[in-house]
């Protein structure tokens, strides 16, 4: 069988191989430590602008004083700064958290809603968060857009857009509904372990044999104000 020609045909691919490197669905391929859709939730807002291994550092002690969005509504904003300081953008970062915890407990029952056009009015929470949580916390489609899967989307050919919104739609068209949460989680596993953007391995990566950018180096664009979660 010849090398893959069209985006579908290079997304089809990628899928197959990336999955035999990235085994598991798409909460085993969650690098945020949770227990349930709130704590999912909270993880994902924390993560704006860090990494998850600082997320995963304060969440623990974070969960178990506030267990539930009840408990977090009640919560005094300055205890809440202190327990997530390490994260950065503490402040912002707990103004989301309670607005969050206060839109759960009035308007959805203390639970984390399902559809996309619910999640997306809760503040704090963009169209990526709410793929994250759509995705891996109740395994319905959703194909989270971040820089790495950004830049490996152009890589590889399965979309010119820069715009997240528009590289999720161009995706969509290509990536089976049932996929598209692996889909995304291992194109940003590849995107940190291989697929840098300033030093790409090009001689280590798995899809190297129909990636249209072999040695192409894209250099990474400033965040904006706005992170999209």
């Amino acid at each position: 069988m010849g090398l893959p020609r069209t985006p579908k045909g290079r997304a089809r691919e990628t899928m197959a191989i990336l999955a035999e490197v990235y085994p598991g669905d798409a909460r085993d391929l969650c690098a945020l430590i949770h227990d349930s859709p709130f704590q999912l939730l909270a993880a994902t807002i924390l993560s704006a602008q860090t990494t998850d291994e600082a997320v995963n550092s304060v969440t623990p002690a974070l969960f178990a004083r506030y267990p539930t969005p009840a408990d977090l509504v009640a919560a005094d904003p300055e205890e809440v700064e202190r327990l997530i300081h390490p994260t950065g953008f503490f402040r912002a970062k707990t103004r989301s958290l309670l607005g969050m915890a206060a839109a759960l407990e009035e308007r959805f029952g203390g639970e984390v809603p399902r559809a996309m056009a619910d999640l997306v009015t809760i503040p704090g929470v963009g169209r990526k968060t709410a793929n994250v949580v759509r995705s891996v916390a109740f395994a319905l489609p959703g194909l989270p857009v971040d820089t790495h899967v950004g830049r490996l989307s152009r890589r590889l050919g399965l979309t010119a857009e820069t715009d997240p919104v528009k590289v999720e739609a161009d995706l969509g068209a290509i990536v089976p509904a049932r996929d598209r949460g692996g889909f995304s989680l291992r194109l940003i596993l590849h995107g940190r372990r291989v697929c840098a953007a300033r030093k790409p391995r090009c001689d280590d990566c798995v899809l190297a044999s129909f990636c249209p950018k072999i040695g192409v180096i894209e250099m990474p664009r400033r965040l904006g104000t706005k992170s999209g979660r």
